[in-house]
């Protein structure tokens, strides 16, 4: 078994030239750079219906619910990157935290989430940089049994951050982004994961 810490990373949105997914992967190289086993992965990738309990009891769990879980099970840390809609959490990341959070027979409740140890993230095009969603976020996670770090970043005025190329032009908001998987990296190691 690796000692490196292991984190899940995914955004809150599909959109191809999402800020958070930029963001993101400016993130991963950095959790990356400090020591971590990061596995990098898009929602997009794991489609899954509004969830619905009448669709639950007479299909089950989607195979999509199912497999997001044993990755979230998988991975001591998580890594969010979110934007804001209507000042709160995006339909896709909640609407997948709802579905992975079914209980499943002969598993504690909320297996995917507690314990686990999680930073946030978030960039606008607006003045908040999606702070309000994480504030959101923050409260549904930490419900959930996660804990979640003190340390998070935003990104206001996101339209004006990135280059062409998903590269960050100045070099300090690189630094604001970089911070916060540092931080994670290192929390987790204090745990022991």
């Amino acid at each position: 078994m690796s000692s490196e810490p292991r984190i899940l990373a995914f955004a809150g949105s599909n959109r191809a030239e999402s800020y958070n997914r930029k963001m993101l992967r400016v993130a991963v190289d950095a959790a990356k750079k400090a020591g971590a086993s990061v596995t990098h992965i898009e929602l997009r990738d794991y489609p899954l219906p509004i969830m619905d309990e009448d669709l639950e009891s007479s299909q089950g769990i989607p195979e999509n619910a199912l497999k997001l879980k044993k990755l979230q099970i998988d991975h001591a840390g998580f890594l969010i990157a979110t934007p804001e809609y209507n000042g709160s959490v995006p339909p896709l990341l909640k609407n997948t935290i709802d579905w992975v959070s079914r209980p499943v027979k002969g598993e504690p409740p909320l297996a995917a989430f507690q314990g686990k140890i999680v930073a946030l993230m978030g960039a606008s095009p607006g003045a908040f940089g999606g702070a309000r969603s994480l504030i959101h976020l923050r409260a549904i996670l930490a419900h959930m049994g996660s804990v979640v770090l003190p340390d998070q970043v935003t990104i206001p005025n996101a339209s004006e951050i990135f280059a062409e190329d998903g590269s960050v032009k100045d070099p300090r908001q690189q630094a604001r982004i970089e911070a916060v998987p540092k931080k994670l990296v290192e929390f987790m190691r204090r745990l022991g994961h």
